[in-house]
């Protein structure tokens, strides 16, 4: 089948895969083996070569996660994906395969706790600065841009803000520079679609929206396809002079062959290769059928968090409600434009009484989960600053939009009145 031809709901079912061609089988078997047997001496150094692609290790790729690769490849509209083991993982690939010791990123504010600790602190231990700016202020970007600087990192729909990034304008101004902004899509899969607004690269945890069962960790990089690496041999070095750890390759120029993918090409064989961060088959294959159904759930995920913001800006006990849906200005012309059939199934608030008033809302919960996760198909609750951000000062949690009394909801599939009824309660229990 021609893919990029096909919708998405459509390629979610079908891309990458049709049937076992010994066997017939329809669904995607596990493929749960370390090693693959090669034909002769001659294929296993053309494979390990890269004179051919194929199997060699499964830290290295395996059978069943390249259809979860294939098949989110085709659904994004890009060239290549590499699956790892988180979504974390993800985001440490993505800049560590631009940016090394002396180098240095420009990342949006507006970051799930979990990546703002990794760029603030860990990144920073390995030689890696991280130049954090607020994307109201695309222009931001530029001004924080210098010789050292490899990539532009923002969230599509950040968790906990919710505002919307610019993708176009900042892609447009990283092009200037030659540098290709990573966009991490994972609180909006089919709700945007980063390539067609100029983004280069964009990270998923598939733990979230894309499984969707919250029973498999896994995380994925995109390669769109559209960006010239070997157009910016200053800017990027790391894909356009030689690597000591794979003969000398220059990935700009060893990929040619293969397709426009040297920049996953490189993070598959240098970083997967040697961090080992590898997304399990078995995993891959839950992945898999969390996708297949992924066309389905996304717009019931945002429905179902319009009427939750809808209800919870009547309660007088609610002081605030963040939402895509009830932003005005740029920040809903923003929300209008890159979201596509729904505004997400993610969405904040505050109660009138603080930090304690919003943990007795947690404790009197009944429908929905306590825990530290986001995209389940069943509600998720949780209080942002006491879990998910709380290794950030108080200073760092107000600039990615956590107070005291930030409650974030992750809004399921149940039944509106349902999810309702249970905010309801909890709500009349924290007075």
């Amino acid at each position: 089948m021609a893919d990029r031809n096909l919708h998405p709901e459509t390629l979610a079912l079908h891309a990458g895969w049709r049937a076992d061609p010994s066997t017939g089988a329809v669904a995607p078997p596990i493929y749960q083996t370390t090693s693959y047997q090669f034909r002769d001496a001659e294929h296993a150094a053309n494979l390990f070569s890269l004179k051919e692609l194929g199997n060699i290790y499964t830290r290295l790729g395996n059978p069943t996660t390249a259809i979860l690769e294939d098949r989110m490849t085709a659904i994004e509209g890009g060239a290549a994906a590499l699956a790892v083991a988180s979504g974390q993982a993800a985001s440490a690939f993505a800049i560590q395969n631009l940016a090394r010791s002396g180098d240095n990123i420009v990342s949006s504010t507006d970051l799930y706790g979990g990546t703002w600790n990794l760029f603030a602190n860990t990144f920073r231990d390995l030689g890696i600065e991280v130049r954090f700016v607020d994307p109201a202020d695309p222009e931001a970007f530029a001004r924080a841009t210098d010789d050292r600087t490899r990539a532009y990192y923002a969230e599509t729909l950040p968790n906990p803000k919710l505002s919307v990034f610019p993708i176009a304008e900042v892609a447009a101004i990283g092009r200037r520079f030659g540098i290709p902004l990573i966009m991490d899509n994972t609180s909006a899969p089919l709700l945007c679609r980063p390539f067609d607004h100029g983004a280069a690269i964009t990270v998923y945890s598939t733990t979230k929206f894309i499984g969707g069962h919250g029973t498999s960790i896994g995380g994925l990089i995109v390669d769109g396809g559209n960006f010239d690496w070997g157009a910016h041999p200053d800017r990027q070095p790391m894909l356009n002079t030689p690597d000591p750890s794979y003969h000398g390759a220059v990935w700009s120029e060893a990929a040619k062959p293969l397709g426009p993918i040297a920049y996953i090409l490189r993070a598959r064989v240098i970083l997967l290769r040697d961090l080992g961060a590898a997304l399990s088959p078995f995993n891959a294959f839950q992945i898999l059928q969390g996708l297949e159904t992924l066309p389905l759930r996304m717009p019931r995920h945002a429905s179902n968090a319009e009427a939750v913001a809808r209800f919870l800006s009547a309660r007088s006990d609610v002081t605030r409600v963040i939402h895509p849906s009830l932003q005005t200005g740029v920040q809903r012309e923003r929300a209008d434009r890159y979201l596509k059939g729904g505004m997400g199934g993610l969405l904040g608030f505050e109660l009138a009484g603080g930090m304690e008033a919003g943990r007795k809302f947690i404790d009197a919960l009944q429908l929905f989960y306590h825990v530290a996760n986001i995209g389940d198909a069943r509600s998720l609750a949780i209080h942002p600053a006491s879990t998910t951000h709380s290794q950030l000062s108080a200073d760092e949690q107000a600039s990615t939009g956590v107070s005291p009394g930030y409650v974030r909801l992750s809004v399921g599939l149940e039944h509106i009145d349902d999810i309702l009824a249970d905010l309801a309660q909890a709500l009349d229990a924290a007075q």
